[in-house]
Parts: structure tokens; C-alpha cells; sequence
């Protein structure tokens, strides 16, 4: 991130510099310390406990899908262009985003520069951001952050969009991002990925670490209680150094706003603005201080960590018959005042509270795994229609990132986003659900991935065992025995998340409740810990765990009452599913499955024997990078070229969107659609009729009404475009072979030159519109009329020695020309015309012919 220099802000705001820094660092340096003894305390509780665990083992259910240990390997999210406001120079410039697989947003000048490696213009770690839509939801949330200066309703804001979609990304404590989009459907994937972002950054503390995320977490919560502040956090999101920099923050925010509030001059909206500069600096200068710190007191920690745990693993025993002895003597005194607490204030509100969590998220696994089931419907579809590996293996290229589609998984997203907790909130301190929200979003991203990866690798297995033949019942075996793992992981992800969100609820309360009456009893059960014991068994964790197994039992029947009422297709506890398929983990070590260069058309194995320089190298591999969203080419969007306007991304097709074939043309299609046509024609003995032609009127070309645009991007302008303009569609009965003569004289030099030459080609059009009216007025000029209309088709065909692109239009206008050459049905039983109505037939059919052509080209 742009840090700004305190520097040149304290010139600009008039402020003492010293001031600011020196009370920056001194406040870092107060927290962090108290923090890094806390953490020291833990460290060691948490590697006793880890090691603990190592040798008795854990119960619970096991799980029953396959995890992937790297689930994006060689991929990118999302890649596009945005505006972006510089507050450098105050301009909206357009900016090529590019999201890799960290899920930090990084920018660049253009598209050019990120595939030639060169280092991004700027990145934001999206920890601790919200996403807003709305400027509204913007001056709401900026008005809030500096008490005193506030934006009256109506007031125009200091920062106008280019656009009526605004992004914004917004934190408390650091700089705010600004985007905006041209349309409201490019808005949403925007939205979608950017909220994707912010999920992940905030979930940065590792799981794998059993031993500093433990500590790490016990010591912020612990930090935070010894200053009076139980119950969730919002703001413990993001890796170490960033959570530890909030934690600064909330105790430097208000001096700062004191120190800084009172010197800030000007408008309104300037006010706001420079105090968000100083926050931003502010900010940047804590983060940097508090990880320098605490990577010092991990760095200390682990060199002590082999001493402590060779101690640990001689006095095991020791340690645990010491433990249990003290958490009697406390549960003695605890037990009394939790239990009459819980009766009173917690068993009351048990079900409701559990009732509010368990609606949105089971709502939310439900579209997960309907999401999932779509789409292996979709996978069985295709095959139906083409049961080749090659096509399984296409669609399974798609599906197997379907849990980091951000777009895809919206819609799952959006459903535990319902979870509310109104009039609960301030009663047990939860400062929002979104805490809850992120967490559930987390397991239902990760239950999809595991059931796409499960799935992966069954039907691979079975790809290789049994071929292609029974394709389809292969798909379908494989789909049925993922479906249930995943109904029963889903059933124990979700007790567990529900078991852990009651406890985050309760516990905070709890001991705030009980810790002013009981702390001063604390201090004299350390005396009945053996010294040698002491880094192991703290009074202050044993106390809290004494408080969490007098409420856990009340959770534990509420979650297996609702599990029996089978309201939220929960499974009861006593089904366990073990070992119901036991070779299964054994495809769990297998390596990530290529679908597309193991079954594809063997570009991808062309691309990975590609080699070169390192340069040339890296930048092939950024191109080859396989996205997991793609970009939507929107139909009329515009392609910008100003400092103001966006670059449309050459990007591939979104998956579910309707595309047309290769090699086939949009605007073809829409000629011969029915909505094409302007006006039905009656009928006149089966034979349409608009009566008697007449001759075109001078050509008009309003302003407003574009030319046509032909196929290879030119605009027709003057008589032509007005002629195609009027030119009715009238559906013909297609022959069967075109006469030679006809595709020589289509294959004629001069036709390749004549195409280039609009006036000529008008000329063309005209010419046998005139050549038709005379030929249709005698009874004698019936083979003129052919010989002159073969020499007009002809001038106006390409030959099959032009360019390449040529090629494949040639072929979808060879029924064009062989029913307008080919003999008609009166010509072969009369030698002239018996109606007005064939006559007119006729002069459409060969009008039809000639625009046709010349609007395909």
C-alpha cells in the first residue's frame, strides 16, 4: 500500500510531527509489550496442549471428503479493467486489476504491463475493508469516523464517480479505495470478487499452526478483557501484524482524533479528507512497528520451543494430574455462581439464538449443494450429447475451481448473510453477526471445494479404470457417493460452527459477569502449582475452561434436540459414518488432476514443453494462467480510450452465458430471426404479398439511427445502408446443388477487387433492381433476367481465393446463392409470370439475394 508521509502531512495540517510519530511509537511499543508477555504465557499453554493432543488423540466424526492441500495451483480469481480515482492528481484513471491467487488486488497501468511482468502500480490486502455500492453508504460510514465533522443531507460529495457504479472500498483505520464500472452487471461481478477478497484477508490467521495461532488468538482475546472489552471482535481480521495494529488503533484513535481534530482547516469535505491522510499514515507507521515486534517475540518463542517440549513429554502425566487438581479446587468455587448465571441469564435464550444461526446457514449449504449438483447435471447434459473424454474433461476444467467462483458462489453467499441477531446484540456484546456471517461463508466454501475435489477424484479414478464406455452411469455413481459424504460433513460442519458460535456468544458474557467477583480468588490457587508446572498450568485459562464445560452441556443438548427435529437436515450424532469408504483417502495423496492438458486437445501440453529466456518464460505463464472468473463481454459496451474511460479486457466468455458458435456470426443470425422482421406480409394463395413494388425513395440517414454494421466491423453509409435498411426478410425453400457456371462466375478475379469499392457495389445492387423491373414487364426476358442477375451475384460474391476470414462466410451464403440461381418452381412449369404475386415473389427472392450478400460482407 502508498503510505503517506508523515512528513509532508505534518507541513500541509500544521501538525507537530513529533507529536505524532513519538505517540504513535510510544503507544505501539505499550500494547505490543503487554501483548508479547501474554503471548509467552500462551505459547506455552498452547504447545502443551498440542502436544497433548499428538498423543491421546481427538475424537469427533471423521470427515468423510477429500481435502485439497493446494486448491489453486497455477490460477488467477479475476482479471479486468476499472476506473480508479488517483488522490495523486484527483483524476479517474483506468486501471488494469488483476486478482492473483492471494486475493490481493493489485493494479497496473494496463494489461500490457502485467504480462510483461512488471511490478503493480499498487496492491491493497483487502483485511478489515468493507465493499460498499453506494456513495450514500460511503459519506454514512465517513461522517461516523470523525465526530464533530459531518456532511449536512444534501451537500454535494468531494469525490464525484465517472460512472453511476461506484466501488468502494472502505476501513476504518486505512486508505479507501475508489472504483467504478459502466454497467450495473460488470458492478455486481466486481462486487462479488471484491467481497471474495475481503473473505479471505480477514481469515489470515493459519489453522495448520497448532500452536502460535492458539497463542496468538488467546493473548488478543486476553489483551482485550484486561482493559474491559469482552464479547466478538470485528476487527480481528487479517494476519498477525495487522490485527495487532487494530488493536493499537482502538486505543490511539481517540487521542489522535483529540490531538488532530481541532488543527484540521477548510471545507468540510477537505477536513474529512485529511483526516482520513493522517489516519492512513498513522496506520502504515503502527502496522510496520507491531510486526517488527512480534516477529521478535515469535523468533524468541520458537528458540525455546525444544526445551519446552522435550519437558513436556517427560512430565506428562505429571503436568495433567496437576491440572486436574487445580481445576477441582476452582470448579469448587466457580461452579455456584456460573450455574445459578447460566439458569438465569443463558438457558433462556439458548434456542433463539441458535434458532437465528441455524436458519441462514443451513440455507446457505443448501444452495451449496444444490450449486454443486447443477452442476454435474450440466457435466452428465454434455455428455449425453458427446461422451468423450475430451468433453469431460473441458467441463470438469470448469467445475473443478467451482469453489472459488465468486459469482458462482454468490448466491450461496447471499443466504447466510440473512443471519440477524436483533435485541441479542447488546445483550451478550456482539458488536455484529458479520463475524459469524464470514465464518460460515469460510466452511461453505471450503465444503464445496471438498466435495469437488472428492468427486474429481473418483471420477478420474474410475476415467482410467473403465474408459468411456457407460460415460454417463460412471457420472452418475460418482455424483451419488459424493452427495451423501457431503450431506454428512455438512451436517457435522454446521453443528460444530453452531456449537463454537454459541460458545463466542455466551463465554465473553459469562466472565464478564463472574470475573469482577471471582478474580480476587484466583491468585491463591497458583500456589498449589508446582514451579516446574507453572508455564503449562495458568489460573486464569483453567478458570475460563471451568466456565466453558458449565455451559457446554446446555449447547450440547440444544444442537441434539434440533438435529432430532430434522428441521435443517441435520444428522443425529449417533450415526457415524466410519470407514464407509476406506480406499477413498487413499486418493487423497494423489496429485491435482489436469483435466484440460490430461483430456484435452494437447494445446496445454504444448504450452507446458514451451520454453525460453526467464523474462519470456514468466510472461508466457502469466498468459497461460488459468482464471478462475471469466470477463463478460457486454453487448454496446463501448470501447474507451481517454484517461476517462475504461478498456474493455479481452477476456474468455462467462460460463452460463449463451455465446454463439464459432465461425458463426451474430449479425447473420439476427437477419434471419423472426424478430428481424419488420412487418408480417399477407398471404396471397400460400405466397406472401406486399403489392406492387415501388421505387425506393431518396435515401435518408437520420442522425440518430447508426448505419448497419456489417460483419467485419465497416458501417455501410449513403444508398446502400438505406436499401438494407428496408429490405424485407422473406424465408425460401433452399436447393439442393448449385449450377457450375454459377460458382465459376462467384469465383471470378474481378470480384475480389469490386468488394472494396462501395460505390461499385451500390451500382451493383441498383443495376439489378433495374435489370428485375424490366425483365418481369415482358413475356420474352426471362433468361435475361437469370444471365443478368448470375453477372450481379457474381460481382458482388468473393472469391474462394480471398483472405482467410472469408472462408467460412462464404459457406453460410452458398444456400443464399443457390436459391437465388437455381431454377424456381413457376419457371419450370410456365415460361412467364401468372400473377402479380409471383412476379413480386421473384423480385423479393433476387432483391433478397443481393442484399444478403452485400450485408454479409
Amino acid at each position: 500500500m502508498l503510505w503517506i508521509d508523515l512528513q509532508h502531512l505534518g507541513s500541509v495540517r500544521g501538525c507537530s510531527i513529533t507529536e505524532l510519530s513519538d505517540r504513535s511509537v510510544e503507544m505501539t511499543g505499550e500494547v505490543i509489550g503487554e501483548f508479547s508477555r501474554l503471548y509467552e504465557q500462551q505459547y506455552a499453554v498452547a504447545l502443551f496442549n498440542k502436544v497433548r493432543f499428538d498423543i491421546e488423540g481427538g475424537g469427533g466424526p471423521q470427515p468423510q471428503l477429500l481435502h485439497r492441500k493446494v486448491p489453486l495451483e497455477n490460477r488467477s480469481i479475476f482479471s479486468g479493467a476499472l476506473f480508479q480515482f488517483l488522490e495523486e492528481n484527483n483524476k479517474w484513471r483506468n486501471h488494469f486489476i488483476f486478482v492473483p491467487d492471494c486475493y490481493t488486488i493489485n493494479y497496473y497501468d494496463n494489461k500490457a504491463s502485467h504480462e510483461r511482468g512488471l511490478h503493480p502500480k499498487g496492491n491493497i490486502n483487502c483485511a478489515g475493508y468493507k465493499v460498499l455500492t453506494s456513495m450514500d453508504q460511503y459519506l454514512e460510514l465517513l461522517n461516523n469516523s470523525l465526530p464533530g465533522v459531518k456532511a449536512k443531507v444534501g451537500n454535494a460529495p468531494f469525490l464525484k464517480c465517472a460512472t453511476q457504479f461506484p466501488l468502494i472500498l472502505w476501513h476504518p483505520y486505512a486508505r479507501h479505495y475508489y472504483f467504478c464500472v459502466v454497467t450495473e452487471k460488470e458492478q455486481q461481478k466486481w462486487h462479488a470478487v471484491f467481497q471474495d477478497c475481503v473473505r479471505h484477508a480477514n481469515d489470515g490467521l493459519s489453522e495448520e499452526s497448532q500452536v502460535q495461532t492458539p497463542a496468538f488468538t488467546d493473548a488478543v482475546r486476553l489483551y482485550r478483557q484486561a482493559h474491559g472489552q469482552y464479547g466478538t471482535w470485528e476487527m480481528m481480521c487479517g494476519i498477525p501484524s495487522q490485527i495487532l495494529a487494530n488493536l493499537v488503533m482502538e486505543t490511539l484513535l481517540p487521542e489522535l482524533r483529540d490531538l488532530i481534530s481541532p488543527r484540521l482547516k477548510g471545507k468540510m469535505h477537505d477536513r474529512q479528507r485529511n483526516w482520513m491522510l493522517v489516519c492512513d499514515a498513522v496506520y502504515g507507521l503502527v502496522v510496520r512497528q507491531a510486526q517488527a515486534q512480534y516477529e521478535a517475540v515469535v523468533q524468541s518463542c520458537e528458540a525455546q520451543r525444544p526445551p519446552l517440549e522435550a519437558s513436556i513429554r517427560t512430565d506428562m502425566d505429571q503436568i495433567i494430574t496437576s491440572k486436574e487438581h487445580v481445576a477441582n479446587k476452582i470448579k469448587a468455587v466457580v461452579l455456584p455462581k456460573a450455574e445459578k448465571l447460566l439458569t438465569v441469564s443463558i438457558q433462556p435464550y439458548i434456542s433463539s439464538i441458535l434458532e437465528a444461526l441455524m436458519e441462514p446457514t443451513s440455507r446457505g449449504f443448501s444452495q451449496v449443494r444444490d450449486v454443486f449438483f447443477r452442476e454435474l447435471v450440466d457435466l452428465s447434459k454434455n455428455t449425453l450429447n458427446d461422451a468423450t473424454k475430451e468433453k469431460v474433461g473441458e467441463h470438469m476444467d470448469k467445475i473443478s475451481m467451482l469453489a472459488f467462483h465468486p459469482v458462482k458462489m454468490q448466491s450461496c453467499y447471499e443466504k447466510v448473510e440473512d443471519l440477524s441477531l436483533d435485541g441479542l446484540q447488546q445483550r451478550f456484546d456482539v458488536s455484529s453477526p458479520s463475524v459469524f456471517v464470514q465464518r460460515a461463508q469460510i466452511l461453505m466454501r471450503e465444503q464445496m471445494d471438498d466435495a469437488v475435489y472428492t468427486f474429481e477424484q473418483i471420477l478420474h479414478q474410475s476415467l482410467e479404470d473403465q474408459g468411456p464406455e457407460g460415460l454417463c452411469k460412471n457420472i452418475q455413481r460418482c455424483q451419488d457417493r459424493v452427495i451423501k459424504k457431503f450431506d454428512y460433513d455438512s451436517s457435522t460442519v454446521r453443528k460444530r460452527f453452531f456449537r463454537e458460535a454459541l460458545l463466542q456468544i455466551f463465554i465473553p458474557y459469562m466472565l464478564k459477569q463472574l470475573t469482577p467477583s471471582l478474580s480476587p480468588e484466583l491468585p491463591r490457587f497458583q500456589e498449589l502449582i508446582f514451579e516446574d508446572f507453572s508455564r503449562f498450568i495458568l489460573v486464569e485459562n483453567i478458570f475460563e475452561e471451568v466456565v466453558l464445560h458449565s455451559v457446554m452441556k446446555d449447547i450440547m443438548m440444544a444442537v441434539k434436540e434440533a438435529a432430532v427435529q430434522r428441521r435443517h437436515n441435520l444428522y443425529r450424532d449417533s450415526i457415524v459414518l466410519t470407514s464407509s469408504d476406506p480406499n477413498l483417502h487413499l486418493l487423497g495423496d494423489n496429485p491435482a488432476i489436469d483435466w484440460a492438458g490430461e483430456y484435452g486437445t494437447g494445446q496445454e501440453e504444448v504450452d507446458r514443453v514451451e520454453t525460453g529466456d526467464s523474462t519470456g518464460g514468466a510472461a508466457q505463464r502469466r498468459r497461460r494462467m488459468k482464471q478462475v472468473v471469466s470477463m463478460i463481454q457486454l453487448d454496446g459496451s463501448p470501447i474507451l480510450e481517454s484517461h476517462l474511460d475504461i478498456p474493455m479486457v479481452d477476456s474468455i466468455p462467462e460460463e452460463g452465458v449463451d455465446q454463439p458458435e464459432e465461425g458463426v456470426d451474430q449479425d447473420t443470425d439476427a437477419l434471419s430471426s423472426p424478430e428481424s422482421v419488420h412487418q408480417e406480409p399477407a398471404k396471397v394463395n400460400g405466397t406472401s404479398l406486399k403489392g406492387k413494388r415501388k421505387a425506393p425513395p431518396p435515401p435518408v440517414q437520420p442522425e440518430n439511427i447508426p448505419s448497419p454494421a456489417l460483419t467485419n466491423g465497416s458501417v455501410l453509409e449513403g444508398e446502400p445502408a438505406t436499401i438494407l435498411s428496408e429490405a424485407p426478410e422473406i424465408q425460401t425453400k433452399i436447393s439442393e446443388d448449385l449450377p457450375q457456371e454459377a460458382e465459376c462466375a462467384m469465383k471470378s478475379p474481378e470480384a475480389k477487387s469490386f468488394l472494396h469499392d462501395p460505390e461499385s457495389t451500390a451500382s451493383a445492387i441498383e443495376s439489378a433492381i433495374r435489370e428485375i423491373d424490366n425483365a418481369v414487364q415482358g413475356e420474352d426476358s426471362e433468361p435475361a433476367v437469370e444471365i443478368t442477375v448470375l453477372e450481379a451475384v457474381a460481382e458482388v460474391s468473393p472469391s474462394s481465393q480471398d483472405s482467410v476470414p472469408f472462408t467460412k462466410k462464404e459457406e453460410s451464403l452458398k444456400p443464399i446463392q443457390q436459391e437465388a440461381l437455381a431454377p424456381t418452381a413457376f419457371s419450370q412449369e410456365e415460361s412467364t409470370p401468372s400473377s402479380l404475386a409471383e412476379i413480386i415473389l421473384i423480385n423479393s427472392k433476387l432483391f433478397c439475394c443481393c442484399t444478403n450478400i452485400i450485408y454479409q460482407y
